[in-house]
């Protein structure tokens, strides 16, 4: 029986269609003929009145065209009411901000027939960065602060760190520190001016000798991933960034985190994350918008029902 489809995204002229991770489960839900309907947060609208609440959102039907010019381009535009919906995809990219929060809140007023992925009360309560620290025995030695004697006395025990904003993405702000290095106290300087959140500050990993893995995880099962490994003269494991993709291999600390936070991330209705693993320890939760399936299954030449948006899919219909 065909889906009624709702993707809470990013506009189609921001993507790049051949790899967005989105469009790829998009895919897969249009070849098996459900129904797909586009919109963007801002595009949210909630009307309160005569006792009652509806949320409702101005887009696009979104169709898929593998044979035109433009294998993705929108339908008929209209206004939809979310709670006809059976499921939806909340996929726009961060920055988790205030405006991020605002549409969680909002998407949680729909009624519990609507299945939202992933869950926005448990994305709302899990800050990527900040979810980690439920698990203090996975992670490298850190410290979240603003306080800049804690920073100073952390970087004397650990000599080479990294320094980020609590709430960045896609590598955005990430700054290495070696021993000696003299940057700190105009680094610090210019991330007060930029805004009022602690930062993250952590041991620098070899990450140029065993890569940044992003594990990609499906209801708590690792279904797949990448190794990335940064360019020469970055630190950051990032693909925007020019890291190299590798085809990835799970080792038995892999598997160890994943069944750590299994029973979290499936009590936090975070049914597709993305975890990040930097030799032995976990450093990042991707819950908002989690990338990568598409390069994996690439990597891993996965075709047909082995690809990882095919099992999404047969999980979430069953």
């Amino acid at each position: 029986m065909p889906l009624s489809i709702a993707l809470q995204m990013d506009a189609l002229s921001r993507l790049n269609q051949a790899s967005d991770s989105t469009l790829e489960l998009a895919r897969v839900a249009a070849a098996a003929g459900h129904r797909l309907f586009h919109y963007e947060p801002k595009d949210l609208r909630l009307d309160v009145s005569g006792g009652t609440t509806r949320l409702t959102a101005a887009g696009h039907d979104l169709i898929h065209a593998p044979q035109g010019a433009a294998v993705w381009h929108y339908g008929e535009a209209s206004v939809r009411d979310l709670s006809d919906f059976d499921v939806i995809l909340m996929r726009q990219d961060p920055p988790f901000d205030m405006a991020y929060i605002a549409a969680t809140h909002l998407l949680e007023l729909l009624p519990k027939k609507v299945r939202i992925i992933n869950d926005p009360a448990g994305v709302r309560n899990a800050p990527e960065k900040l979810l980690i620290t439920y698990f203090p025995h996975l992670m490298p030695p850190t410290l979240i602060t603003r306080d800049r004697q804690a920073i100073d006395d952390f970087r004397a025990h650990h000599h080479d760190i990294i320094i980020k904003p609590l709430f960045g993405h896609a590598g955005h702000g990430i700054f290495h520190l070696k021993e000696g290095d003299d940057n700190l106290p105009a680094l610090v300087e210019t991330l007060a001016a930029a805004s009022n959140e602690p930062w993250m500050i952590q041991k620098f990993l070899p990450v140029h000798q065993v890569g940044d893995k992003r594990i990609l995880l499906l209801d708590g099962e690792p279904v797949g991933g990448v190794l990335r490994i940064p360019a020469a003269g970055d630190m950051r494991g990032t693909l925007r960034t020019g890291a190299r993709a590798e085809r990835m291999v799970l080792s038995k600390r892999d598997r160890d985190i994943c069944d750590a936070l299994r029973p979290a991330l499936r009590e936090r209705g975070l049914f597709l994350t993305g975890i990040d693993v930097i030799g032995d320890y976990l450093t990042e939760i991707n819950v908002t918008s989690p990338t990568g399936l598409v390069t994996s299954d690439t990597l891993e030449g996965s075709t047909g029902k082995d690809r990882i948006a095919e099992k999404f899919w047969r999980i979430v219909v069953g």
